[in-house]
């Protein structure tokens, strides 16, 4: 670094406010060294004696992508704790182990991208393992926990400082940069917006990360949003990070904008403070940036304020204070400590589904642990590397003893054999390094690729014997008999060279397509079948070879042996969370992979003591009915298999609580890109079937009971209390539920919905007094009509249990509220987007910068309903704001249609609106229908008398 004299530069001098520090440091960057700053590799400023900086450290559960580090829970195993004091925790140790990475490898960054808060809507959803909750209040409750981790106590300095993902209501991973979430006023606050609201608000978060989707139209990261909600949550400066390439498909696949420099500016004003495009290389985002300079779209100003609010996060991180930063020194790395912390969240993250008394296992049980997932530690894109590694079949050995444990995978063990006769063989690899995927850590893992220093795959006339997994809908993985994956490295040719299939592309997976009287394999990861060449087998375009599937023993028959000679069957079934759900793939199914079926129903003809420990990133539609007991655990990080060994022995009575709705059938699925969980009946809150398990479900060994519930109404508050009682003999964590619904709500409200929980430890016998003060905004809804939050006077019923199902107590409170208004129709109009009800409708962007409009999905009408619009003395014009080709029909509570508006001619584009106007008679309070046909935008319909 150049010398700089430090008792000249106000922005090191650690008496003044932060504030005037920045200011002072902004003054002194020039507009060169400010536009580089807008990239996630800010350069060094050497002249002023600045570092490097980059935004960006997954830590999703666990320091990821750096090497070895603490592997916890999956995120989704952790909601299911339903225990904010424990994941507080889990931050606290997430980042004392990035600072003491970082003090050893400075590519470890301080600005950690997580947690992921958005909602779990849908089972389907690829990402589904990154997130918490369905529910909004246990989402942020558990969010918020993790960054009050992550940020550390001090009152000044930071630890680490976190960043939400991702903004906003984003659960498909299907055409994820093109596809629109149409997200009605009423969702967006009640449901999307409240989750990052609420964890924004507790104060230990330092930015957000906008979705690759589109939102009512408008991409996220040009959301009008991040201005007119999220900077107004906090007095602190929040810092947006966009995610990698999204900046890029503004323009390159979602064709919003037709140039970069318009779309770089367009972003940066929106809120867009740090770019993530093009890797390490800033130069395009700085070009883009420039141009936009050269052509007005920018001006300095608007520099300075993403510079200020990067330079804010990294003043509380303590960069320009070393002395004083009282995180500098944090060397906590594999402590005790934290390999305790590992267990017990596993442990708090088993759910117990069903148990017919099987369970806890008796001392002295001989076990039969089979299935694909009964010896796997599986990890996924945004774990660490393993330092330590329990598996189910280690734990079961370790509790129970090596000699009372029998193993069966269950997988197929096949060899293929070539239209030759030859096989395929898989060389020794002679003094190979035993090397694990990512284990040096890396920037983007995405660019690592696969080993060639192992021997490529030939053919002989025995050939190897290799074990055959399907992961559902034809997806294989082929393993060697040293436990190394077939794998394909970028020369194209097959190796069995991998740990465990993974990576950002997968190079571990095939397809056996029918082919004449054999098969052809085909390599997902390149899209290319399997040939043999004279230089070893390969893929290729042309000459795929076609192999005969020769199976030496089929799954479930070792599954059968091993389950008829035990006490008891442990079938640990689920997915590899690099395969069929994942980051850019969404499920198609409920279901469990065939396989995996078979391997059950075979476990189960064979011993009816059979019990299925689902390991898995999202729910499954299973039947349990012949099965005398069902647990579910998220991959659950590095001492899954002991967590899940003293649950099943009793050690620990599981206390796990199921953080989203289980269905019983893909039928119940609303569409996955149905947004509207009010309309579409989605999540516990609204779903009239009958789930397969519900939200807030989870058995203990032990009982309780529930009794003494008293509500009343003080303050600005509600204030509840019940008493829980373990029952049962053994000491056991209670997870304590508190929901409530409106009474007669007039407009549909949640069936319940979670206003509070505690998890509480009791020994038996022993009695817990609960209270919950719960404030009165947690009744309201958003009133469309008013445009605002409302409590509607009234009953509501509040109900205290076990799950959103399991309700042991009830009473009503009555809350004064404010009455309902009807729409001034007349002074204010109707909001096209403000609608009570819809079928048929898409919100979009009404500009480009602001405001949304409404059009018909499809060919067919797109009807929508405004309630209680009052005309007053009467209203004798409309007037309807539209843009694009099509009709408005306007007719009131039902009745004839009252006016028919069409442009003369088609607008000259999608934001071109015109004005149209008709006569109408209306007078009194009446519901408002509009049916939309034709590729019409409205944005503002008008009345006057």
């Amino acid at each position: 670094m150049t010398a700089h004299t430090p008792s000249t530069e106000p922005f090191r001098d650690p008496q003044l406010p932060f504030a005037k520090r920045i200011d002072d440091l902004l003054s002194r960057l020039t507009l060169q060294e400010k536009t580089a700053f807008l990239h996630q590799f800010a350069p060094a400023v050497e002249r002023l004696g600045v570092a490097a900086f980059r935004t960006g450290q997954e830590a999703l559960h666990g320091v990821a992508w750096m090497g070895p580090a603490t592997v916890f829970p999956q995120a989704i195993g952790l909601g299911a704790t339903w225990n904010p004091e424990l994941v507080r925790r889990v931050g606290d140790a997430v980042s004392r182990e990035v600072r003491a990475m970082r003090a050893k490898d400075d590519r470890v960054g301080l600005n950690v991208w997580s947690p992921t808060v958005n909602l779990l809507r849908h089972p389907l959803w690829g990402r589904n393992e990154e997130g918490y909750s369905e529910d909004p209040r246990l989402t942020s409750a558990i969010a918020t926990a993790y960054t009050r981790g992550l940020r550390g106590e001090h009152p000044t300095y930071w630890r680490t400082a976190p960043v939400l993902k991702h903004w906003l209501a984003h659960n498909n991973e299907t055409d994820r940069s093109t596809t629109s979430s149409s997200v009605r006023p009423r969702v967006l606050h009640e449901y999307d917006l409240r989750a990052f609201r609420d964890t924004v608000e507790a104060g230990a978060v330092a930015g957000v990360m906008p979705a690759y989707n589109l939102v009512n139209g408008r991409p996220n990261h040009v959301s009008p949003y991040l201005a007119e909600h999220l900077r107004t949550w906090t007095e602190e400066e929040l810092l947006v990070c966009s995610d990698a390439g999204a900046p890029s498909n503004l323009v390159d696949s979602e064709h919003y904008f037709d140039t970069h420099e318009e779309a770089t500016a367009a972003a940066l004003v929106a809120g867009v403070d740090s770019f993530t495009d093009h890797g390490t290389d800033s130069s395009q985002i700085i070009g883009r940036v420039r141009g936009a300079l050269e052509r007005g779209l920018l001006t300095e100003a608007d520099l300075d304020t993403a510079v200020r609010r990067q330079l804010s996060v990294r003043f509380r991180l303590g960069e320009f204070d070393p002395s004083y930063d009282p995180h500098d020194a944090t060397g906590e790395f594999d402590t005790p400590a934290h390999r305790a912390l590992a267990l017990e969240a596993a442990e708090q993250a088993i759910v117990l589904l069903k148990n017919d008394s099987v369970l806890p296992l008796a001392p002295g049980t001989r076990i039969a642990v089979v299935g694909l997932l009964a010896d796997e530690c599986k990890l996924d894109w945004y774990s660490g590397t393993l330092l330590h590694r329990s598996t189910p079949l280690e734990g079961l050995y370790e509790r129970f003893g090596a000699e009372r444990v029998e193993f069966a995978e269950g997988v197929d063990r096949i060899r293929l054999k070539t239209s030759t006769g030859a096989f395929l063989h898989v060389p020794v690899a002679e003094r190979a390094a035993d090397e694990v995927r990512g284990a040096e850590g890396a920037l983007d893992p995405a660019l690592l690729t696969g080993r060639t220093d192992l021997p490529v795959l030939t053919t002989d006339a025995t050939g190897t014997e290799l074990a055959l997994a399907d992961w559902g809908g034809g997806v294989l993985t082929l393993r060697a008999p040293d436990g190394r994956y077939l794998s394909v490295a970028d020369d194209g040719f097959l190796r069995a060279s991998a740990d465990q299939p993974g990576g950002w592309i997968v190079q571990e997976t095939f397809r056996l397509e029918p082919h004449g009287d054999g098969h052809l394999l085909k390599h997902l990861g390149t899209g290319r079948h399997v040939c043999v060449s004279a230089d070893g087998v390969k893929v290729a375009d042309e000459d795929p070879e076609v192999f005969e599937l020769v199976v030496a023993e089929r799954g479930e028959e070792a599954v059968a042996r091993a389950a008829a000679a035990a006490d008891v069957v442990v079938v640990v079934a689920g997915n590899d969370p690099y395969i069929n759900g994942r980051e850019t793939e969404d499920r198609t199914t409920l279901r469990l992979p065939g396989q995996q079926e078979r391997l059950l129903r075979a476990a189960r003809a064979a011993n009816p003591a059979t019990v299925l420990a689902l390991v898995s990133a999202y729910p499954y539609a299973v039947d349990p009915a012949e099965l005398p007991a069902v647990l579910w655990t998220a991959h659950g990080g590095q001492a899954a298999g002991t967590a899940l060994a003293r649950v099943l022995a009793g050690d620990v009575s599981p206390a796990g609580r199921l953080p989203q709705t289980w269905y019983a059938d893909d039928a119940d699925l609303p569409g996955l890109l149905d947004y509207d969980v009010i309309g579409a009946r989605q999540t516990y809150l609204y779903f009239e079937g009958t789930p397969l398990f519900p939200f807030g479900h989870g058995l203990s060994y032990a009982s309780f009971t529930y009794g003494g519930l008293a509500a009343r109404v003080e303050d600005e508050v509600v204030r509840v209390s019940f008493s829980v009682s373990n029952t049962g003999d053994v000491t056991a964590d209670e997870v304590a539920q508190l929901y409530g619904r409106a009474v007669d709500a007039s407009v549909p409200r949640p069936r319940r919905e979670l206003l509070d929980h505690r998890r509480v430890t009791l020994a038996p016998g022993e009695t817990a007094e609960l209270g919950f003060d719960v404030p009165l905004t947690a009744f309201a809804f958003w009133d469309v009509a008013q445009d605002r939050w409302r409590v509607e006077p009234g009953g509501y019923e509040l109900l205290a249990g076990a799950s959103s199902e399991d309700v042991r107590l009830r009473t009503t409170v009555t809350l004064d509220g404010e009455p309902a208004r009807p729409r001034a129709v007349l002074a204010t109009g109707l909001a096209a987007a403000g609608f009570d009800e819809q079928r048929g409708v898409a919100i979009v962007d009404r500009t480009k910068a602001s405001g949304d409009a409404v059009t018909a999905e499809g060919p067919e009408p797109g009807e929508l309903v405004y309630r209680a619009c009052d005309f007053g003395g009467g209203a004798r014009e409309v007037t309807v704001e539209v843009a694009g080709e099509g009709t408005v029909e306007l007719s009131l509570d039902g009745g004839p249609v009252l006016a028919v508006l069409s442009p003369a001619a088609p607008t000259s584009g999608p934001y071109d609106y015109v004005l149209l106007t008709a006569s109408i008679a209306a007078a009194g309070v009446h519901d408002v229908r509009l049916k939309l046909r034709g590729p019409l935008r409205l944005a503002h319909v008008g009345f006057s008398g």
